[in-house]
């Protein structure tokens, strides 16, 4: 059949709508990376700009409606949807769906390049997805080896790497396990036994901890500081000791023991050592706990002149500190402080060995992932010039790094 000029132009007429509305959709990306849309009711909702600056209100009763002047004077009356409707649409679907959610996580968060895992080219295209109860993980073909891959540090888990990361950060940051349990539930549809988000963390910590126990921080001259605290174990009271750089903040070494005698505060500064290399403090500021001085005295050189000033190279042990003295331990306290309501959440621990992880673990947080006021927004790993080349996704690419080693 011959296509009359008017079906003709009606033809060209729906392929120009159908370009109207995907441009729309890849804008409504852009919107979602500027920011959520906001919840004011059940049908009312408040989404941002793609410029970041202004916010829209989209309604949604019989049908979709925004007070937008895209939508008010060209979309409504072409029967399409405008990029801030579309945006909230796909943010809805992306909350719901484990399907959309992984596709869209791969599409607008993870902006690292793909090569092949075989010969590392990147002549690759997508080619569809691998589905099971939890994720959908991307499928991809190399054209320079003709294979299929997955683009997944970590092999062999019910869910794919980017929700083992938030579980590792849910967790450091105070969730307990059956609070991750739901908020994966919840938001993203996927069932994860809570037992299994436990052994994901104890397994990856240990994994991570084993791979950054290889980097020397450059740590200050000036003053390290000492102090231990109380850890209930399997209901039993044991003490966990810390050490932190004042310049740096890096968390130098913790030590688990079930008492505060010499040999004890011993194991903890030869930990220090382990981690400090050569590297030692003018001040070491601790408590007035008796055991501190002697196990300094034994491990660190500690000689004075005849007026009692520390030898060049030796240590000047400081162990009065208090709040209103020269010298406090602030800065040890707000790190007891850290693990305290870390703590607070799990009432205690069943063993010394999953205590011991779970201190790796936040030792990990807080020197690796968190970034801290006082240092203008670095972490202590790179104020202590670790260079880890770490990107926005900090857990990510530990666990990609501590997979690779």
């Amino acid at each position: 059949m011959v296509a009359t000029p008017n079906s003709s132009q009606s033809e060209n007429r729906i392929e120009d709508i159908k370009k109207l509305s995907q441009i729309r959709s890849l804008r409504a990306k852009e919107v979602l990376m500027v920011g959520k849309p906001k919840l004011v009711s059940e049908e009312e909702f408040v989404v941002p700009s793609s410029n970041g600056k202004d916010n829209y209100k989209v309604i949604h009763l019989d049908s979709w409606n925004c007070n937008c002047l895209d939508f008010v004077n060209t979309c409504q009356k072409i029967g399409i949807y405008c990029k801030h409707i579309k945006a909230l649409q796909q943010f809805l679907k992306l909350r719901n769906n484990t399907q959309f959610d992984d596709s869209l996580l791969n599409e607008v968060l993870d902006n690292e390049k793909v090569c092949c895992v075989y010969c590392r080219s990147d002549k690759i295209t997508k080619q569809g997805f691998r589905k099971n109860k939890n994720s959908v993980k991307q499928k991809y073909f190399c054209g320079n080896c003709s294979r299929f891959f997955i683009n997944e540090p970590v092999k062999n888990i019910k869910t794919n790497t980017k929700v083992l990361c938030m579980v590792m950060d849910l967790y450091y940051k105070g969730l307990s396990l059956r609070d991750i349990q739901d908020t994966l539930k919840q938001f993203y549809n996927i069932e994860i036994h809570h037992e299994t988000v436990r052994r994901y963390i104890i397994k990856f910590t240990e994994k991570i901890d084993r791979y950054v126990e290889t980097k020397t921080p450059i740590l200050g001259k000036e003053r390290w500081h000492t102090d231990e605290q109380k850890v209930k174990v399997n209901g039993e009271w044991q003490w966990s000791w810390n050490t932190i750089d004042n310049e740096t903040k890096f968390w130098i070494a913790n030590n688990l023991t079930k008492g505060r005698s010499i040999k004890e505060a011993r194991e903890q500064f030869q930990k220090v050592k382990l981690t400090a290399r050569e590297q030692r403090p003018e001040i070491l500021v601790t408590d007035g706990l008796h055991s501190y001085k002697k196990a300094i005295k034994k491990e660190f050189n500690t000689h004075k002149d005849r007026l009692g000033r520390a030898l060049e190279g030796n240590i000047t042990h400081v162990g009065n500190a208090g709040i209103r003295k020269k010298h406090h331990n602030n800065i040890v306290e707000r790190l007891n402080g850290e693990f305290r309501e870390f703590d607070k959440v799990r009432r205690g621990f069943k063993s010394d060995e999953t205590t011991e992880t779970y201190l790796k673990g936040m030792k990990i947080y807080h020197n690796f992932v968190k970034p801290h006021l006082s240092l203008n927004g670095l972490t202590p790993s790179q104020k202590a010039n670790i260079d880890l080349k770490l990107n926005q996704n900090k857990w990510l690419s530990l666990i990609k790094k501590s997979v690779e080693k």
